[in-house]
């Protein structure tokens, strides 16, 4: 019997129309992609289309919520004020929802990377910090693309078992994170400074959520992470 990839659903980002097309469109980074192939799955991108969740489920072995410049409703997780510089993509947030509650309820494996994280501790209960710079004293800077600063991962976790790693360099791009992971999950890496970097849900299949960008591939625990979660999704 011929090999058979793992089917990984990607989702997507959206923008309005301009630069690419004066239509709404939809974007995706191509090293997403290369990244999971290289892993060993087959990408798939995914639209927002939330009524057909079940849909694409059914057809993925796998769902990874990728990252995004933008930020989860603070509404969502029970904060009725939101810090000025949150931006929203309402349509994304609703269809990543759809696709998330689906995977958990049926124990898919899910990666969520850097508000993909985010938005899986919300939907495992937990809560959000709004905007790293005014909640978090003496934060390091999280807001660049290049490797930035290492992160120390919790010993025994699956996230250090998948890397084969107690400490990383990792990438940052982002100016939210994780205040609290939710129900049945535990944080697996922190970076110096406090702010968590990874979370998951050790009762589950692969449920697991990194606050940095593992598709650069700019640790060697970002490959080895990457195709811990294929092997979980054969």
């Amino acid at each position: 019997m011929a090999f058979r990839r793992p089917v990984i659903g990607l989702t997507l980002d959206a923008e309005p129309p301009g630069g690419y097309s004066r239509w709404p469109w939809y974007a995706l980074r191509a090293n997403y992609a290369s990244a999971i192939e290289a892993a060993g799955g087959l990408p798939l991108a995914l639209p927002h289309l939330a009524a057909l969740a079940e849909e694409m489920l059914a057809r993925l072995d796998g769902l990874i919520v990728t990252g995004g410049a933008f930020d989860v409703d603070p509404a969502i997780y029970g904060e009725a004020a939101a810090h000025p510089s949150v931006t929203l993509k309402s349509a994304r947030t609703e269809a990543e929802m759809a696709l998330l509650a689906g995977a958990l309820a049926a124990d898919k494996p899910v990666l969520g990377i850097c508000g993909g994280e985010q938005l899986l501790a919300v939907m495992l209960g937990g809560t959000l910090v709004q905007h790293i710079p005014d909640e978090i004293p003496n934060a390091l800077p999280h807001e660049g693309h290049e490797p930035g600063h290492p992160i120390t991962l919790v010993a025994n976790t699956r996230l250090a078992r998948a890397t084969g790693a107690g400490a990383m360099h990792v990438n940052s791009s982002h100016h939210q994170a994780v205040r609290t992971p939710g129900r049945e999950a535990i944080v697996s890496a922190m970076a110096p400074d406090g702010v968590i970097e990874g979370i998951e849900a050790p009762g589950r299949r692969f449920c697991l959520g990194v606050q940095w960008h593992p598709e650069f591939l700019s640790d060697p625990g970002d490959g080895r992470l990457l195709a811990a979660f294929v092997a979980a999704c054969r």
